[in-house]
């Protein structure tokens, strides 16, 4: 019977961890879904790869010699935002929240199977990929905070704030939704995707990013207000226009 095989897709996934066998299995599994994979077998040479290949997103286990994951992350963030998704044969909540607060998009405990593997590559690639044209105009919430959602940009003080993509599409929904209560399991689905309905401590991470970077007082947000046991709101800047 002739091979079929899947259309190659373009983006460059870059597998990093010390155990030969994982990658091999990792590489294959991915190969079978069309993506570009390359390989690198420890932290160093993981940083080195990065600058070589330009990857789209970034597969790094946590457990390897020389520097360990979460090392290799905070030297990756210094120089690429490319998404990341751990590997971690650890299952505590603390791991998983430090490496979200390194900068890492997702984890995957290991063991993990080829279907979650590949659906969780995918949910990343797709909510990294910038949101297409809205057709808004910029808005200007109040005299401190202007955000324009088709360009991008977001201004505090008069001066441009950076947000990770994870971070833009978060507010993204929020700001489309000003005045409403927008339920957390919905946020997670816009988001994240809806394999990630119940995974609660994304949205509270993320939504402490966003207080840092956009609120004067984090610790008594103005603009992004929680509702208890239901959801986050935006606030209705429509009103005080």
């Amino acid at each position: 019977m002739p091979k079929t095989d899947k259309p190659r897709d373009s983006r460059r996934i870059l597998v990093v961890d010390d155990e030969p066998r994982m990658t091999r299995f990792i590489r294959m599994n991915l190969d079978l879904e069309g993506f570009s994979v390359h390989e690198a077998f420890d932290g160093k040479e993981a940083l080195d790869r990065v600058r070589e290949v330009l990857p789209d997103l970034v597969i790094l286990d946590v457990m390897m010699p020389k520097l360990d994951g979460f090392q290799t992350l905070q030297m990756m963030r210094e120089v690429s935002s490319v998404p990341v998704i751990m590997l971690t044969a650890r299952a505590s909540e603390d791991d998983r929240v430090r490496g979200l607060e390194l900068g890492a998009d997702d984890y995957i405990t290991k063991p993990f199977s080829p279907r979650e593997l590949v659906s969780r590559v995918r949910a990343v690639l797709r909510r990294t990929e910038p949101s297409s044209a809205s057709g808004k105009e910029p808005i200007a919430v109040d005299e401190r905070l202007q955000i324009d959602l088709d360009r991008r940009e977001i201004f505090v003080d008069g001066k441009p704030v950076k947000l990770r993509p994870t971070e833009f599409r978060l507010l993204y929904h929020l700001v489309s939704n000003a005045g409403w209560v927008v339920p957390h399991d919905q946020l997670l689905a816009k988001v994240w995707g809806y394999e990630y309905q119940t995974e609660t401590h994304y949205l509270r991470l993320y939504i402490n990013y966003l207080r840092d970077k956009l609120e004067q007082d984090p610790h008594n947000p103005r603009y992004i207000l929680t509702e208890r046991g239901v959801g986050y709101r935006f606030i209705d800047y429509k009103k005080k226009a």
